[in-house]
């Protein structure tokens, strides 16, 4: 277990990184960056870490793609990046310099306090697979000009230049390939097929089915990614990239159907024709290379998370909106099976 150490989280007020604060903040002094543009700062308020006398946390409102300086630092994990395609599509160019100036701003931060430094890559660099389940030897299947592009191509090129400082500056760097996670601080409307149905559903809401809804992933709870996130970091003599998800593949259609029964919604599953751009039909990990270097594989199942995920977004939901759910999420609240 990581402790007593200095440590930089970049994106710290997202969704990744705020889980990987709650979990490092006791036993470490943490500084979190984030811009906000997608980042919310409740997810550190509402675990108390922002704002208390014994604070452990530093927040510091910036942009990585402008350089910043620290001492002393002895881990870097570089998550900044909004990874919903809605987000990311939205501001191509920002996304594109984010992962691309970002991951160069970092790289030359860890080489200046000789500190390990993760970066936080993306089974998008796989695109549109043409094998499966993907494994790290697979190069991909990625459109460059497509509307993915700048975020898929700038994952890409951020995974290149770690394995550059790496063998021009021996760097010591860590790079994972995230899978499709879901959890408690996902901001609800951020565009995501797991919040998108989820809130949809405690709304009582159609959900919105694009294509015949046969397209698969592989969603792995959060509590499992930041667990292997934090072996990665820990581990000696080993650089990646290494695939981090669940091995459970659900196609949208079967993701729906839990989560109307889950959330006990009266949601209808309405069909859309067409599919969005370079969507990959297909998405799986092959976690060979995680079990054997860092005796790490995911644990809860789908239905686990999603009451856990469910919970907290109807929280959310109510905190925000005054929106009160009836009788919706009873067996999820009773803990009863379903």
């Amino acid at each position: 277990m990581i402790k007593y150490k200095k440590i930089l989280i970049t994106g710290g007020a997202g969704f990744l990184g705020s889980n990987l604060v709650n979990k490092l903040y006791e036993n470490n002094e943490i500084i979190v960056l984030d811009n906000l543009s997608s980042g919310r700062l409740e997810n550190l308020s509402g675990s108390r870490l922002v704002g208390r006398d014994d604070m452990r946390v530093t927040f510091i409102k910036h942009d990585i793609i402008n350089y910043i300086d620290f001492n002393n630092l002895d881990l870097i994990f570089n998550l900044a990046c909004p990874a919903s395609p809605p987000r990311y599509q939205a501001d191509p160019i920002q996304t594109t310099k984010t992962s691309v100036l970002g991951a160069l701003n970092m790289l030359e931060l860890a080489k200046k306090n000789n500190a390990r430094i993760l970066q936080a890559s993306t089974s998008e660099v796989y695109g549109d697979p043409d094998i499966h389940p993907q494994v790290e030897s697979y190069k991909g299947s990625v459109n460059p000009i497509g509307i993915r592009s700048c975020y898929d191509e700038g994952k890409r090129c951020a995974e290149s230049l770690f394995f550059d400082y790496k063998r021009v500056y021996n760097l010591d760097i860590k790079v994972i390939r995230i899978f499709n996670t879901y959890g408690p601080n996902m901001d609800p409307n951020d565009g995501r097929v797991v919040s998108n149905f989820i809130t949809q559903a405690l709304k009582n809401k159609d959900i919105t089915m694009y294509g015949d809804g046969q397209q698969t992933r592989s969603f792995c709870y959060v509590d499992d990614l930041i667990a292997g996130m934090l072996k990665m970091m820990e581990v000696d003599n080993f650089a990646g990239p290494v695939n981090l998800g669940n091995l459970g593949e659900f196609t949208m259609l079967e993701l729906a159907k839990i989560i109307i029964e889950l959330t006990n919604s009266k949601s209808k599953i309405i069909y859309k024709d067409e599919l969005p751009s370079d969507d990959p039909k297909k998405r799986k990990p092959d976690i060979s290379l995680a079990k054997e270097k860092l005796n790490w594989e995911s644990k809860i199942d789908l239905r686990t998370g999603l009451i856990k995920t469910i919970e907290y977004f109807d929280k959310v939901l109510k905190n925000e909106s005054n929106y009160c759910v009836r009788g919706q999420i009873s067996r999820v609240s009773s803990g009863l099976p379903t």
